[in-house]
């Protein structure tokens, strides 16, 4: 709009300025047009006519306070043959006007009287008769009718311009709203495309044109986006299960050989360091297995409604124990019927995580607190503590497998994997889990799920 904004006030102003130099050359061509005339008339007059004759035809033909015209003509000696009166506009006084003394046989000049601006054509006639008289003609006129038409034209294109202009722009944003629908559809099936549907793909424009290409490239890459993921979900899922096996093998004959009354005791001892390492490998495989199944969409999900609030008071209940080993107060506040959908097993085992994450970074005497609320349609879950909390540079890293912030906050175990699958089952019903944090003083994770849309009167056991 400002680029063609600027083009119509370009094009406004040339056509003014183009209007305006039109007008004053067609008006001074009329005026030495003219004034050729009248010198052609007092030169090839009649012999027998007299100089009163020769007014009394020029008032006649040419009527110049009517027309709004100044005549002169001046002999050679400086005086004056003739001298229209007052125009009709009143725009200039003849009286005023000074006489041109050039000898130039023809000449075109601008002057201003009473602050109106005259443009006047003279012709310098040679000798005539044989006295050798010659005359000067001058003939002019105000630029009134000059400026009436360019106030007309500066009106029209003052308000035809805005018009114009608001009429392009209504165009433009309809033409651009138009051609914009396709990227629009495009954009918004993009924001649904995630891990869990990359089987979704975008709708082909059928513009025959570049966005056409575009959709189909970006197809294109999400097919191979969706076939490496696949593959990569496989891979971790065959690797887990086929792990499972040895590992389970191999914790039976370790403990079989522990049981060996005849053992050394540093012997004893190793193989119960081997089978802590064997349980810790168990428990990743199982991690990497259910987080496989989870984003693949294929682990079983047992689909009821339950209490939220009731979920987390139970299980904070089953977990009391750990939080008094550590001196550390476990309190739950929740609302009631804050009803939500899905698989009770799979939530809990949420709760269990950030619980479990809580009570290794909270020193003794520290606090926990888990909140229940209905909140705008949504059911949030929040687990808050006291801990060491986790630096800012970490916060986008810590639902990521196997990433760990350790070092910053005492080493505590664990695989970091924990929190990988509480994302992966929020995903999985449909939600989300943010965490905030504040080095020194604690964290907080909280999950937002969706409130139940289904009957609330069936609930799943939550023991």
């Amino acid at each position: 709009m400002l680029l063609l904004s600027a083009l119509v006030l370009a094009f406004g102003t040339y056509t003014y300025l183009g209007m305006q130099h039109y007008l004053v050359s067609d008006l001074q061509t009329t005026l030495a047009r003219r004034a050729a005339q009248i010198t052609d008339y007092v030169v090839n007059r009649p012999p027998r006519m007299s100089d009163a004759q020769i007014i009394n035809e020029i008032k006649i033909l040419y009527a110049p306070e009517a027309n709004d015209r100044f005549i002169r003509i001046t002999r050679d000696d400086g005086s004056v043959l003739y001298i229209s009166g007052t125009p009709k506009d009143l725009s200039f006084d003849p009286a005023g006007i000074n006489n041109i003394t050039s000898n130039v046989p023809a000449q075109r000049s601008e002057l201003t009287v009473n602050n109106n601006r005259l443009y006047i054509a003279a012709i310098t006639t040679s000798p005539v008769g044989n006295n050798r008289q010659h005359y000067i003609v001058e003939v002019g006129t105000s630029d009134r009718q000059i400026q009436s038409a360019l106030h007309g034209l500066l009106a029209t294109l003052a308000i035809g311009f805005p018009v114009l202009l608001v009429l392009a722009a209504g165009g433009a944003y309809l033409l651009i709203e138009r051609s914009l629908t396709p990227v629009t559809t495009i954009m918004n099936a993009a924001e649904d495309i995630s891990l869990h549907n990359l089987s979704s793909r975008l709708p082909i424009a059928a513009t025959g044109d570049k966005l056409e290409h575009l959709s189909r490239a970006l197809n294109r890459m999400i097919t191979r986006l969706d076939e490496a993921f696949q593959q990569a979900s496989r891979f971790t899922a065959d690797a887990s299960h086929e792990l499972r096996t040895p590992l389970t093998i191999m914790r039976g004959e370790l403990e079989f050989i522990a049981q060996q009354s005849h053992l050394p005791a540093d012997l004893r001892e190793q193989i119960g360091s081997l089978l802590e390492e064997t349980e810790r490998l168990t428990h990743i495989t199982e991690g990497l297995l259910a987080i496989a199944r989870l984003e693949a969409g294929e682990a079983k999900v047992e689909r009821s409604v339950f209490d939220l609030g009731v979920l987390a008071t139970i299980t904070a209940e089953q977990m009391q124990l750990l939080a008094e080993e550590k001196q550390i107060a476990l309190r739950v506040s929740a609302d009631q019927d804050v009803k939500v959908g899905g698989d009770p097993a799979r939530i809990k085992q949420v709760i269990v995580n950030l619980l479990d994450n809580a009570l290794k970074y909270t020193p003794e005497n520290g606090a926990i607190d888990i909140r229940v609320v209905n909140a705008d349609g949504h059911a949030i879950l929040n687990v808050s503590d006291t801990g060491v909390g986790i630096p800012k540079q970490h916060l986008p890293h810590i639902f990521e497998r196997f990433y760990r912030a350790d070092k910053m906050r005492g080493r505590a175990g664990g695989a970091g994997l924990g929190l990988s699958i509480v994302r992966s089952i929020c995903t999985a019903h449909g939600g989300t889990v943010q965490a905030e944090s504040t080095p020194g003083q604690g964290s907080r994770f909280t999950v937002i799920l969706e409130l139940a849309r289904s009957d609330p009167s069936i609930e799943a056991a939550l023991v």
